[in-house]
């Protein structure tokens, strides 16, 4: 057999070993007990069988025989792969691209799982096709902890582009920090005189919904002011703009796609953003944005975001001594846009800067 004539097979594997093509298969592709059968001796005569005849050269065949593909799987929960640079997730995989290439490994993307019809992969049985990769970048809103424990539970090297728990262990991720953002938010609305401040968000308990929540509750708390949510209102019937006049709020903070239905039923109700009604958006919404608008919140870190994960990932797969820093949460960029604006008395003079 001649290298140059034609690529390796496993039956030539086999035939200089002196095992049968089984004995090469389970070596290369066997897991758990399929492993245990073949012995140290023979499995030392295949590996070098596979490197005299060239066979290593298969990525899978040097992953399994003991090596590594230096390929990381991206698995997306939603149909995310992103159409155009305005598409919302093109930065996070742009920042998995970029660090793949900085890092020297390739990128396998899993489209053929069933993460696009909202069914989870340990129930299709996806989380085994993941293992054809050394670990796995997972994104995607609407991700199933029973999957992310499933892969704790397995030990397989794994990140999730934004904060995840699921039990059973530590998820490794690379998330925003939401929480101090938030915060940073309405410290700034407080400087500019607001004391009657809302939070407006979806009525879900995702993480990064939590996280919002969770900072907007630590500042007003620590301002001696008294936190107003309202989950998942009605925009479009105008009786919630009604009852925020009518309560004396200045300043809402709403969730990233909740933030442009909320300034357009603002106007429509015939307020002006921001001089009645301050409005500052939590983050980039999913959708892109239709109207020209320059908004006061924060921004999503999410190239960096998509860097990190994968340098998670990587991390799991070289680890040193002492703990691996594996939850990474990643500053958000808090803007100043041109929605929020200093509160002013009714009198025209600016609100005292002092607690309500």
């Amino acid at each position: 057999m001649s290298p140059r004539t034609r690529r390796a097979t496993q039956a030539d594997v086999a035939r200089l070993a002196g095992v049968s093509q089984t004995t090469v298969s389970m070596v290369l592709t066997g897991t758990g007990t399929a492993q245990r059968r073949v012995s140290d001796e023979v499995r030392e005569r295949v590996l070098r069988a596979i490197e005299v005849t060239g066979y290593a050269a298969n990525p899978f065949a040097q992953r399994l025989a003991g090596g590594r593909t230096s390929i990381i799987g991206v698995y997306t929960y939603e149909s995310v792969f992103p159409h155009s640079a305005g598409d919302f997730y093109h930065p996070f995989l742009e920042g998995v691209e970029n660090e793949a290439e900085r890092a020297g490994v390739d990128l396998l993307m899993f489209t053929s799982l069933s993460g696009a019809e909202g069914r989870r992969l340990q129930a299709s049985g996806g989380l085994g096709r993941l293992h054809v990769a050394d670990g796995c970048v997972l994104l995607g809103r609407h991700s199933h902890t029973e999957d992310l424990a499933e892969l704790l539970k397995q030990d397989f090297p794994f990140s999730f582009v934004g904060r995840r728990e699921a039990p059973g262990g530590k998820v490794p991720y690379a998330g925003a920090a939401y929480d101090l953002a938030t915060q940073q938010v309405v410290e700034n609305l407080l400087v500019l005189g607001h004391r009657r401040i809302v939070l407006i968000s979806e009525y879900t308990d995702h993480e990064s919904i939590e996280d919002r929540a969770r900072g907007y509750r630590r500042a007003m708390a620590r301002a001696g002011l008294q936190p107003v949510t309202f989950d998942e209102p009605d925009l479009g019937s105008g009786e919630l703009l009604d009852a925020l006049r009518h309560a004396g709020v200045t300043a809402a903070l709403a969730s990233s796609d909740l933030a442009a239905p909320l300034r357009r039923a603002a106007l429509a109700r015939g307020l002006d953003v921001p001089g009645d009604l301050s409005i500052a958006r939590l983050g980039d919404p999913e959708h892109p944005d239709t109207e020209d608008v320059d908004w006061s919140g924060f921004l999503i870190p999410r190239q960096e975001m998509g860097a990190e994960a994968l340098r998670v990932v990587l991390r799991q797969l070289t680890p040193i001594e002492g703990d691996e820093d594996l939850q990474v949460l990643i500053p958000c960029a808090v803007v100043p846009g041109t929605t929020v604006a200093r509160h002013h008395s009714p009198a025209g003079r600016p609100a005292p800067s002092g607690k309500a």
